[in-house]
């Protein structure tokens, strides 16, 4: 079911801001730094999980200074819901990734299976090194062990919509991180 404009904005506007614009960004930059730190002599490949990375990734990857390859993977749980199901690949890397160090960029750590299942493809595939950023990674008890490389911001166990993040399919562009009333 998809919602009207009215009932988009109630929620954006009933939401609690956990962290605004400024926040947000200088997290960004604390991540580029530290992955700047570990990658800069490396050559990786970068892949922004779509679609809810597109924009911690388009923000992060201005950050690193130095030489990288760029793709994109579409791997999801959520197809517009607000709960995770089976997992959907939509789109696998085009780029080869055998014997290449990878850097995995998402939106956030939730559960963890779908970052999971997308480290585990890649390492299938004969990658040297995987490793993962997540913009936003949520305090919570988790079933899958995975535990993301470079982490921007940690957040209370809501669900969140803003910097990439949605809720059903809207706010991924919410100018901060906020957290739907009520769940």
């Amino acid at each position: 079911m998809s919602l009207t404009p009215e009932e988009v904005l109630k929620v954006y506007q009933e939401a609690d801001c956990l962290h605004d614009r400024q926040q947000v960004e200088a997290a960004i930059q604390q991540l580029g730094e530290a992955i700047t730190q570990r990658l800069a002599e490396q050559n990786p490949l970068v892949l922004c999980v779509m679609t809810g990375a597109v924009i911690p990734a388009g923000l992060l990857l201005m950050e690193l200074d130095f030489p990288l390859e760029i793709d994109y993977i579409h791997a999801t749980r959520y197809r517009g819901e607000t709960a995770g199901g089976e997992l959907h690949w939509q789109a696998r890397p085009q780029s080869p990734v055998a014997d290449r160090v990878v850097l995995v960029i998402d939106d956030i750590l939730d559960e963890g299976l779908t970052l999971e299942a997308i480290v585990e493809e890649l390492r299938r595939q004969g990658a040297r090194e995987v490793l993962t950023a997540v913009l936003v990674e949520k305090l919570r008890s988790r079933s899958c062990p995975l535990k993301a490389d470079f982490v921007g911001i940690e957040v209370v166990d809501r669900y969140l919509f803003g910097y990439g993040m949605d809720y059903k399919g809207y706010l991924r562009n919410a100018p901060g991180i906020f957290a739907v009333k009520g769940m």
